[in-house]
């Protein structure tokens, strides 16, 4: 078949950029509004303990922690119980069980996040030595919705308040001012249309694939079979018991004489004077895999002596890192019988923990076989031949890491493939839109699968769509993603001195 270069309009339910252009065409101030209303309403503190009576009692400190030395803390009345009051609204009238503990758990952490973030802030603006117009939080104040009547100001409404109620309002509307104006100027940064445009041309060009996966599991029983007749010593058993002195070298040797000269046996001197955690087994550590041992004994030619030994022999006092130790043979050295089904499944073991190249490389090779077949008979009827579930999706651009601006690998659903970790994967792009169209990819190591990739199609995207997406990039993607980091850096900066857990647990520990 030809290589397609195809002129073609990307279908909404195939790619999210399009779905995200196509929206902010639709409604550019609602995608831009979006950040602010982000700032603005805070709905990530949940109060269900304190809603329903659960809280820590009333001498409780709730300082969950402090930024450049500032409290964060929960005290009724405060901005932290604002947040809380909105969120119990939100929580309940979404139908969310309030006495979950994890979910509570979550939540809290998520609402002190945005505290910390709130009066980090402040903080921020108050070291530039920024400071909002007294005149400027009057007039914001006086137009607040509370103080209206018949769209005027009312001064009875206003003097209704305490006057401390007034100062802790202004207060209020004062930090909100000085918040606003941060994050207009933090949304408010310049991004250049060359990297806005660059962003938008990485979906010019998507692809449409097939897929089948090879498991590296699937090694079958007579591999497993021959590489344990090869290496037969790795499977050989032995009975032993130890005793581990930590002290000294001498001390390990006046215990092994004693032993020897009949004033102490074995089982009570490890009982009473090893130091490691057969002891208190008399010494026993139970028959042993030889592979096993190599941990145990590190040294192989200390090894290769006590496999020599007869049963009720002692070796000699060996060292074992900054230990000493010394060994009896309960069992003789035997040789593994391969017929016996609980050793092959030692074996599989063994292979899967220590050698699982030797399986990969194997399911390298099935994958090759498969790809020259593939390349005469074509990829279809070799996937039936061979049993190979095939999957299909695209179209896709290069989309390394699921960045929902353009579509995803994770929106297409397969089974036996893990797109998580695929969407992470580089080779997997670089194979991807490297290979020729209507031909075979080399072979992809995925986790426990091989992967062949078969590109079918090759469209570009119009122009209009690439537009639409830098514009999305620049004027709404941009924005989001440094609102979304924000908690993230205040959280984890010098200046942060983060106690919540500790705290949480202290008091809201069920």
């Amino acid at each position: 078949m030809a290589k397609k270069d195809k002129k073609a309009a990307v279908k909404d339910n195939n790619s999210s950029s399009l779905g995200i252009a196509e929206k902010f065409k639709q409604s550019p101030a609602l995608y831009i509004g979006s950040v602010v209303i982000l700032v603005l309403v805070v709905v990530t503190f949940i109060g269900g303990d304190y809603l329903a009576g659960r809280g820590p009692g009333s001498g409780g400190d709730l300082t969950f922690g402090y930024y450049d030395k500032v409290p964060i803390s929960y005290i009724p009345g405060n901005m932290l119980a604002q947040y809380q009051e909105q969120a119990v609204r939100f929580y309940q009238s979404q139908g969310v069980d309030m006495s979950n503990f994890y979910i509570g758990a979550q939540i809290w952490r998520q609402a002190y996040e945005m505290a910390v973030t709130h009066t980090a802030v402040l903080q921020v603006m108050k070291r530039s030595g920024y400071s909002t117009p007294e005149k400027t939080v009057d007039r914001q104040v006086a137009s607040l919705p509370q103080f209206q009547e018949n769209g005027r100001f009312s001064p009875a409404l206003y003097n209704q308040m305490t006057d401390s109620q007034r100062v802790s309002l202004w207060r209020q509307v004062q930090d909100e001012l000085i918040r606003l104006n941060y994050y207009s100027d933090f949304f408010g940064l310049l991004i250049p249309s060359g990297e806005a445009e660059f962003i938008g041309n990485m979906a010019s060009v998507m692809r449409n694939f097939d897929l089948v996966s090879m498991s590296i599991d699937d090694f079958p029983e007579s591999e497993y079979l021959a590489y344990a007749q090869a290496n037969q010593s790795l499977f050989k058993t032995i009975h032993l018991s130890r005793i581990t002195v930590n002290s000294s070298e001498r001390d390990a040797r006046r215990i092994l004489e004693s032993i020897k000269n009949g004033t102490n046996t074995f089982e009570d001197a490890a009982r009473a004077q090893s130091q490691d955690g057969f002891a208190d087994r008399g010494g026993d550590m139970g028959s042993r895999y030889s592979f096993e041992l190599h941990s145990e004994i590190p040294d192989s030619a200390d090894r290769d002596v006590i496999f020599g030994l007869r049963r009720g022999d002692l070796s000699d006092v060996i060292r074992i890192g900054d230990r000493w130790a010394f060994f009896r043979v309960e069992d003789e050295l035997k040789s593994p019988v391969f017929s016996d089904s609980f050793v092959m499944d030692r074996v599989r073991s063994y292979l899967r923990s220590f050698e699982r190249g030797l399986m990969e490389d194997w399911a390298i090779t099935q994958a090759n076989e498969f790809i020259s077949e593939a390349k005469i008979s074509g990829f279809d009827n070799a996937a039936n031949w061979w049993s190979l579930k095939k999957y299909s999706f695209g179209p896709l651009p290069i989309n390394y890491a699921g960045v929902d601006l353009f579509s995803s690998i994770e929106s297409f659903q397969m089974q036996d493939v893990d797109v998580q970790s695929l969407s992470h994967n580089e080779n997997f792009w670089k194979i991807a839109f490297s290979t020729e169209l209507n031909t075979p990819s080399e072979p992809l190591v995925q986790g426990s699968n091989i992967i062949v990739l078969f590109p079918v199609e090759q469209i570009n995207t119009e122009e209009g769509m690439i537009s639409d997406i830098a514009s999305v990039y620049s004027s709404y993607w941009v924005n989001m993603i440094a609102e979304q980091s924000l908690p993230y850096y205040f959280i984890n900066n010098p200046r942060m001195n983060d106690l919540f857990w500790e705290i949480y647990f202290r008091y809201f520990m069920p």
